[in-house]
């Protein structure tokens, strides 16, 4: 059972926590609201997507491991003592990327299988989830800059995104503080970088939508590829019948 020093300390990381939660809960609906709205993945990465999902499937199997099982609790309190528990197609190397990762972290579970080294695998995990947060927003992030336009990718997604990153941060600070430890910190190295680096993404996100490629939009880009060549025909076919 956690302890803590002052109520209204506690309280206030319990709100930032829970507002992190929230943010990062409902940050992936924007995404999905627009491509129905448009009827159209155009400027969505499908790289990112299955990056993405590598990505919260290490956190979740992280997070469900540490709250769930009391060995690795255990484990995790007899190293950093008792805290709070806290037209488009997937490329080739999107692809590689995965099957490295999936392979690695089946390597090192049949490694930590024989002793029963639960916190060492789900420290391989929290990597796994850091390098995926790294790489999934890159070919998102050329995307738009190749296209000069962020149209198709959500803001929304990403504003609630930064929020949850702000949310967690000031969580864990005010949680270390309130218990005069830093164990949030160095003993979750993982929730630690993902949270800076999504922050670091985030910004760049805000900065191409809002300054670089504000009002910009790609060619005809509310349409799939196929109804932009389909329209080119046809009005190449009208001007010659009118020739």
């Amino acid at each position: 059972m956690a302890s803590w020093n002052s109520i209204p300390l506690h309280v206030l990381y319990e709100v930032l926590g829970w507002f992190a939660f929230v943010c990062w809960s409902i940050s992936f609906y924007p995404q999905v609201i627009l491509n129905f709205r448009r009827k159209s993945v155009v400027g969505l990465n499908f790289d990112f997507v299955v990056l993405n999902l590598t990505k919260h499937s290490a956190y979740l199997l992280y997070n469900a491991s540490l709250y769930f099982s009391s060995t690795i609790q255990k484990q995790y309190k007899e190293k950093y003592g008792q805290h709070e528990r806290g037209n488009q197609k997937v490329s080739k190397i999107a692809c590689g990327i995965v099957t490295v990762a999936w392979s690695i972290a089946a390597i090192c579970f049949f490694i930590a299988l024989p002793k029963h080294h639960w916190l060492w695998l789900l420290s391989i995990f929290s990597g796994i989830q850091v390098c995926m947060t790294i790489i999934k927003y890159i070919p998102q992030a050329v995307m738009n800059f190749m296209r000069k336009c962020t149209e198709g990718w959500s803001i929304g997604n990403i504003l609630l995104d930064f929020s949850g990153g702000v949310g967690n941060y000031g969580q864990m600070f005010v949680q270390s503080i309130d218990q005069g430890s830093w164990a949030n910190f160095s003993g979750n190295i993982g929730k630690l970088m993902i949270s800076l680096v999504s922050v670091s993404f985030d910004i760049l996100f805000m900065i191409q939508h809002y300054l670089l490629y504000r009002h910009k939009k790609g060619s005809n880009s509310n349409a799939p590829p196929e109804v932009e060549i389909s329209s080119k025909q046809s009005s190449d076919k009208l001007v010659a019948e009118n020739v």
